[in-house]
């Protein structure tokens, strides 16, 4: 065969490979993007944090979700069902909070709380929760940072991270 055979043979070898990297390619390009409602703590600290939102049922508001410093946490995974979500967070070590002007309700361990009034009466503490628009979009982050863990002063606004 001499050397006039060895480029059909490498060619030979070669067209295969590139179909199947040209169709990994297209399949990992068409995959849909992750679509979730995450939390990023850019403190150093250990942070808890608790959301609110709308579901067909009404307000529901959960936590205790334990972020640890420098490190992101997912809340509520796949597409995003309301517009509006609402966050509450606080920093376990120093004791400053993200918080907000809507009432909600949360409890001292893990819960999940249906409805958003007579917190109290009902056995649960009242809350202040940060408002976010998600404008609809199927993914958004918001990320805690140092500055507002003083008490009372709203997260860095959320982001879509698609």
């Amino acid at each position: 065969m001499g050397s006039a055979g060895r480029p059909r043979v490498r060619y030979a070898f070669a067209m295969p490979l590139l179909t199947f990297a040209v169709g990994l390619a297209a399949m990992v390009a068409a995959s849909p993007a992750r679509a979730d409602f995450r939390v990023c703590n850019a403190t150093q600290n250990l942070v808890g944090v608790g959301i609110g939102y709308r579901a067909k049922a009404g307000w529901i508001t959960e936590g205790w979700w334990h972020i640890e410093g420098s490190s992101c946490k997912t809340l509520i995974e796949g597409p995003l069902s309301s517009r509006f979500y609402y966050l509450y967070a606080e920093d376990a070590e120093r004791g400053g909070r993200w918080d907000g002007p809507i009432n909600m309700c949360v409890a001292e361990k893990e819960f999940k709380i249906a409805g958003v009034s007579d917190c109290v009466a009902r056995g649960f503490q009242r809350a202040g929760f940060q408002e976010y628009d998600t404008g609809e979009q199927a993914s958004w982050m918001v990320q805690l940072t140092d500055d507002p863990a003083t008490g009372g002063v709203p997260a860095a606004p959320g982001t879509n991270s698609q």
